[in-house]
């Protein structure tokens, strides 16, 4: 767990799990498909996640140098993953399933900036 500025730890493996469990469903063989309600719990979740994690990254980056690229990069992600929390599903893009796995993808990805930023300080 990575440590933040609020004093609460980030759980970034639990964070992980969620995405796994919404971008890799066939990485359990034998396992049916989600439920509406799994997908319901499962976004509530990202959402959630995504909340804690967007002003940690924002802050990490506006630490960075105003020209670097890791910078840029990872306020572009959150500007990404804010449109996403905004959004609502839509049967045009795969339904709440859809919308759930996009918001998995916007939180995998904050994860990464997350990571990178802290390990380079």
């Amino acid at each position: 767990m990575a440590d933040h500025g609020q004093g609460v730890p980030l759980d970034l493996a639990t964070m992980r799990e969620t995405v796994n469990i919404l971008l890799d469903p066939d990485a359990v063989p034998n396992v049916l498909p989600l439920s509406g309600a799994e997908i319901e719990t499962l976004t509530l979740a990202v959402r959630g996640q995504l909340e804690l994690l967007i002003p940690e990254v924002e802050v990490a980056a506006k630490k960075l140098d105003k020209e670097s690229i890791p910078r840029y990069c990872a306020l572009a992600c959150i500007g990404d993953a804010r449109s996403r929390l905004q959004a609502e599903p839509s049967r045009r893009y795969g339904g709440a399933a859809g919308h759930a796995r996009r918001l998995a993808r916007a939180l995998n990805a904050l994860c990464d900036h997350y990571e990178k930023i802290s390990s380079d300080r």
